[in-house]
């Protein structure tokens, strides 16, 4: 008799956007070594012919997961950090085919589909819909890029760490009253980004973001700790 793990293998998708095919080791990359993935090319399958809905991360995620070209829904361009999700939650998605075979779901690193359906979202309680109403058991994300605001993680749709007494706001329109910024205190950052790439809002741990924050300061990560949280657990998981 066959084993649960035989007969329902674990499936692990390393999602990432702005990945050239240059870019890996086992596909000729000199610059850099990725070992770790040039031994899962090794040992599995490589693929020399690939194609994808989008180079950039908002559209190829939905697309991914939905299973439908993003240029045919509106509002899936790269997205703000404060939006709302883009996926609708009536539809069938790659998540909700694994939960119907008898899978457990996880997503785990960076979201950036958006989440809740109600504007401005209320950061300080759970957010949804969002991973969950996708197809996700569990869900330990950052909800949009590393350079954008809000610059906290959410187990379970709820940011981690939230001091009640401090509650977190966001916007992408307006700084905040007292809010430092990269754009008016350069002396305070230890990565000098490019302005004109809207790296010169919200700083947080010496990076200027793109967006605004207040509060959470205790929620708030550091940029060093990103790999090791997601590795962590994706282990749980």
């Amino acid at each position: 008799m066959k084993s649960f793990a035989q007969q329902r293998p674990n499936v692990l998708i390393l999602y990432t956007d702005d990945l050239g095919y240059g870019d890996l080791s086992c596909y000729g990359a000199s610059a850099i070594a990725t070992p770790n993935i040039d031994y899962l090319a090794a040992n599995g399958r490589q693929f020399t012919d690939a194609h994808c809905t989008a180079s950039t991360c908002t559209p190829s995620r939905f697309s991914i997961l939905s299973g439908r070209y993003a240029w045919r829904k509106k509002g899936t361009n790269i997205l703000p950090g404060n939006a709302n999700l883009v996926i609708p939650t009536d539809i069938m998605t790659l998540p909700k085919i694994f939960q119907q075979a008898g899978y457990l779901t996880g997503a785990v690193g960076k979201w950036h589909l958006g989440l809740g359906e109600k504007f401005p979202i209320d950061w300080n309680h759970e957010v949804k819909p969002g991973p969950r109403e996708v197809g996700f058991d569990y869900s330990f994300i950052f909800p949009a890029t590393a350079d954008r605001t809000p610059t906290v993680f959410m187990e379970n749709q709820k940011v981690v760490g939230l001091d009640p007494q401090d509650p977190i706001e966001v916007s992408y329109n307006k700084q905040f009253a007292g809010e430092l910024t990269g754009k008016q205190h350069p002396e305070m950052l230890k990565v000098q980004s490019d302005p004109h790439q809207g790296h010169s809002g919200h700083i947080t741990n010496g990076i200027g973001r793109i967006g605004f924050m207040t509060g959470g300061k205790r929620a708030t990560w550091t940029d060093e700790e990103l790999g090791g949280h997601s590795t962590q657990n994706q282990l749980i998981l």
